[in-house]
């Protein structure tokens, strides 16, 4: 690592850290929950390129593991506030708002749904397996909307955050930091993988599979794994995105919501770390800031993504810090 990426990382993770105190000294604390909202999708789109960046694979329903994991913390406070069990024939299994409880059994939840998902959509290549994705994300959407218990289409609204020993989630600045301290280590974790040779296996699987093959490596097992590992670290980010927004609604799963995360991972760059963190963070700047001005913002964002497609090949992270080459 060269010591030009060095210190920009320094440097940004300097800001990220003193940015809720930036934001109390000029008076601007209500920008730290976008803030906050860039961080929780940053962690998604990472996910997402670890499946897209480094195996090559385009998926249009990573959203469905955001829907789990909100609606896994989302029913799991609501049964409770009720004083229910979760199941009838289980009545000692009641509801909880422990976030020790909660966010892991999303991540396993999503991780489960994407091992069951994975294993049938790992079998097809290119498009098959992007229409793939995109029919079981909307068939858990359209499930979800179905459950009128949960307030159907229109969601339901949480009372109150996730619980913590040693933390107060009710408040905006350790939200904040937990949710930069989760990014981080999903971010090391990504590191290590695709520095070992699980990644240099999955990033073999993208480039050439039959190669693969050839030497004696199974590829399905590598990108199976990593497919459920994305899966997890989704379903955390939207039981996250459930205590941030303190609402949970089908509308965290729809394929929109995947197409938007994709267009992050595109928009920042793939195939390098800090790339979907660029792409989420402009991405939301963009449509914070544009929808004040005209309610048609698309049509400025639009033609922004096309110049950053055309000219800079690798996304942003590219164009500004490798001078135009993709990092892959």
């Amino acid at each position: 690592m060269s010591a030009n990426k060095v210190f920009i990382g320094t440097l940004t993770l300097g800001l990220l850290v003193f940015l809720p105190l930036f934001f109390e000294i000029s008076g601007q604390q209500y920008l730290l929950s976008l803030a906050t909202r860039i961080l929780i999708y940053a962690l998604a789109a990472s996910s997402l390129n670890l499946i897209l960046g480094y195996g090559g694979m385009v998926s249009l329903g990573h959203a469905a593991f955001m829907g789990i994991g909100g609606y896994t913390v989302g029913i799991l406070a609501f049964y409770h506030w009720q004083g229910l069990p979760v199941f009838s024939f289980l009545p000692q299994v009641t509801g909880t708002v422990n976030a020790l409880l909660a966010w892991p059994l999303a991540m396993l939840l999503a991780a489960v749904f994407a091992l069951i998902t994975g294993a049938i959509s790992l079998r097809t290549r290119g498009m098959h397996f992007i229409m793939i994705t995109l029919a079981f994300a909307q068939m858990v959407y359209f499930f979800f909307t179905s459950l009128d218990t949960y307030g159907g289409s229109d969601g339901f609204s949480l009372a109150v955050r996730n619980t913590l020993p040693g933390l107060n989630l009710g408040s905006e600045e350790q939200f904040y930091y937990l949710c930069l301290v989760l990014l981080l280590c999903f971010l090391y974790l990504m590191h290590r993988l695709t520095e070992s040779r699980f990644g240099r296996v999955l990033i073999g699987s993208r480039e050439n599979e039959q190669r693969l093959a050839v030497l004696g490596f199974s590829p399905f097992g590598y990108r199976l794994f990593s497919y459920c590992l994305a899966g997890a670290a989704a379903g955390l980010s939207g039981a996250l995105l459930a205590n941030q927004s303190e609402f949970i609604s089908p509308g965290m799963m729809h394929w929109t919501r995947s197409g938007e995360i994709l267009v992050m991972v595109l928009l920042g760059g793939t195939g390098c770390l800090v790339g979907p963190f660029l792409g989420a963070a402009v991405l939301l700047l963009l449509e914070e800031y544009l929808a004040i001005y005209t309610e048609h913002w698309m049509v400025i964002l639009g033609p922004f993504l096309i110049v950053v497609v055309l000219f800079g090949r690798g996304g942003l992270y590219a164009l500004f810090f490798e001078r135009g080459k993709h990092h892959g």
